[in-house]
């Protein structure tokens, strides 16, 4: 991790919440460590496919509220979440409609984010005030697994300061964010890149809102379908 100044006992403290995971196959002691962490509260830094993210528990205002104070993140801007399996859409969204079903059959899990109504009970600041929630069912297998060990769905913003650009290895990681971490899993680099495609489903056609990972050819033929 690069200095950044750090007093001696900092850098040891940054040091012991990182632990090495295989990127793979990661240790059911790990996950369940982690777990831990998200069921009180806390937040946990996890490989993505393209980036690191940070975890926390979607349904606590307290956790979102750390989500934002660690990335320093403007209100304005909506978190997106990431769920276990699509029956996790009850609670979090009013309707799923017929196309985001053919979305969610043909790309997930992977690399596309959807966009709901988000239901009356979900945290505003998740939706920056917009009542539309970002949700995405992942695909790398330590987040897969991160997610798998809880009943809640979790937080899925990039893990940098806002405005800074996204890590692809946790030796990038600004030592404000993983001050605020409680546990950061280090599965090596990740490949980086555009990040998910986000699509809002609430609208007729549903619309790119963001293109990325996944071409837009392919939504729009996973559409026609």
């Amino acid at each position: 991790m690069p200095d950044y100044n750090l007093s001696f006992l900092q850098k040891i403290m940054v040091r012991n919440k990182i632990i090495r995971v295989d990127k793979d196959h990661p240790d059911p002691a790990v996950i369940n460590q982690a777990a831990g962490i998200l069921k009180t509260g806390g937040l946990v830094i996890f490989p993505a496919a393209c980036l690191y993210g940070v975890a926390g528990n979607a349904l606590s205002v307290n956790a979102v509220e750390k989500v934002f104070q660690l990335k320093q993140r403007p209100r304005s801007n909506p978190i997106l979440v990431l769920i276990k399996n699509t029956d996790q859409l009850d609670g979090l969204v009013t309707t799923v409609p017929d196309k985001a079903r053919r979305l969610m059959k043909q790309l997930w899990p992977g690399g596309l984010t959807l966009v709901f109504d988000a239901a009356d009970s979900i945290d505003p600041k998740l939706t920056a005030g917009s009542k539309k929630l970002g949700i995405r069912l992942p695909g790398h297998p330590v987040v897969r697994a991160l997610v798998n060990s809880v009943d809640f769905p979790v937080t899925g913003t990039s893990a940098n300061l806002s405005g800074r650009p996204g890590c692809t290895r946790t030796d990038m990681l600004n030592p404000e964010i993983v001050e605020k971490a409680d546990l950061v899993l280090d599965a090596g680099p990740v490949k980086g890149g555009a990040g998910s495609t986000v699509v809002d489903v609430t609208c007729t056609p549903p619309k790119i809102l963001r293109r990325g990972t996944i071409p837009a050819t392919d939504i729009y033929a996973c559409l026609k379908n």
